[in-house]
């Protein structure tokens, strides 16, 4: 081995731990960054002035060539199979449910303040009925009935609307 090579050897292990230290801690690309560092080192051995700093240099080359694969990596997008994110990229459409949600409120909105207040504390709210009955002072018996004109009076107010007939458009 030539005395550059020799030279060279010295300093490859300083080399990989500022190489690990730029990519943190990623050794297989440590690995590859050290490993072009010197294979430049080695192609432009005649441009290296015998008598001058070689660690100075290698860590010169080592740096230059991590900047070019950072710009490198900046300049082209990562390519990702498509079929890996195809879940990520489709939002499916939510105007439907929108309009549905906004004519249910409003079916609830037009209910009786008696009937909207069981509808709401039961199904919204999520208490029994014993709970409601004692909340509101009325038996039991009134506040089941409430809910079931409340949820009657919906639900014809809903099939008469015939709800909205979106076109889809694609």
């Amino acid at each position: 081995m030539s005395k550059f090579g020799v030279d060279l050897e010295v300093h490859i292990a300083s080399l990989r731990r500022y190489a690990r230290a730029l990519l943190r801690n990623n050794r297989a690309d440590a690995e590859d960054l050290v490993q072009e560092a010197l294979a430049r080192a080695v192609a432009r051995s005649d441009s290296f002035q015998a008598g001058t700093n070689l660690r100075a240099w290698l860590f010169t080359i080592l740096h230059n060539v991590h900047v070019n694969q950072v710009r490198s990596k900046a300049a082209r997008p990562v390519e990702v199979d498509v079929a890996d994110v195809e879940s990520k990229l489709v939002t499916p459409a939510r105007q439907e449910e929108r309009v549905e949600l906004r004519e249910m409120m409003r079916a609830v909105d037009e209910l009786p303040e008696e009937q909207r207040k069981v509808l709401l504390l039961v199904a919204l709210e999520g208490l029994k009925y014993d709970e409601v009955a004692e909340m509101l002072g009325v038996p039991i018996g009134t506040v089941m009935s409430r809910l079931s004109r409340a949820r009657e009076a919906i639900r014809t107010k809903l099939a008469n609307e015939g709800g909205v007939a979106l076109r889809r458009v694609k």
